[in-house]
């Protein structure tokens, strides 16, 4: 089956950390192992709340905040610092760019209530058809029915569609939906993977 519409996760895929001194420093001054900290925002029981729109991101700092015992001017500080180093792959960008109106596109992210607000000047409705996010519609990757509305909207069959995550369980999840699922390691690979894929399906 021919594809149609091309599937993108946000955070390390479009966007992705690439200077992680930021978070580093902040680890060693609070005394904690590397990678924690992030594990901590993004796991901690009110941002898993969330990911599903049933808490705000204040709440969740005040959590990660509750955790580490910090005052309000060191959260404030750590906030300020925790998103300083990332960055958006221009390089994939201007693939999905390059490769409209042939194919349709699309974004599946598990975010806060403010992703759509804080990514808009990358992700929009002029670079993708649909965009959906898991706050705004209660459910997370990788429960089939998030992959379900985003066909849906894309109006499109599973067949049709790649789906790239740098997860391997939101992969796996697309897979069994029906979708071609891309393992996102590096851009240059991931492109490859996608040509291939335009090549191999008829």
């Amino acid at each position: 089956m021919q594809i149609k519409a091309l599937i993108f996760d946000i955070g390390g895929v479009l966007y992705r950390t690439v200077d992680t001194e930021p978070l580093r420093n902040w680890e060693r001054h609070l005394g904690v192992d590397k990678g924690q900290l992030a594990e901590l925002v993004f796991t901690n029981p009110a941002a898993q709340l969330a990911t599903l729109g049933q808490a705000a991101p204040e709440d969740v700092w005040q959590e990660v905040s509750r955790q580490l015992s910090l005052s309000s001017e060191c959260m404030s500080a750590l906030r300020a610092d925790f998103w300083k180093g990332g960055e958006w792959d221009t390089e994939l960008l201007n693939f999905v760019r390059s490769v409209r109106p042939k194919f349709k596109t699309g974004i599946i992210s598990d975010g806060w209530s403010d992703s759509r607000d804080n990514v808009k000047q990358y992700v929009d409705y002029i670079l993708f058809d649909v965009i959906v996010f898991s706050a705004e519609e209660g459910i997370k990757k990788p429960d089939p029915e998030i992959f379900k509305r985003a066909l849906t909207r894309l109006d499109v069959e599973p067949q049709e569609a790649v789906f790239v995550d740098d997860r391997m369980p939101n992969v796996a999840g697309a897979k069994q939906m029906g979708m071609k699922g891309i393992h996102h390691v590096e851009t240059p690979r991931t492109i490859k993977e996608i040509q291939q894929l335009f090549r191999t399906v008829s």
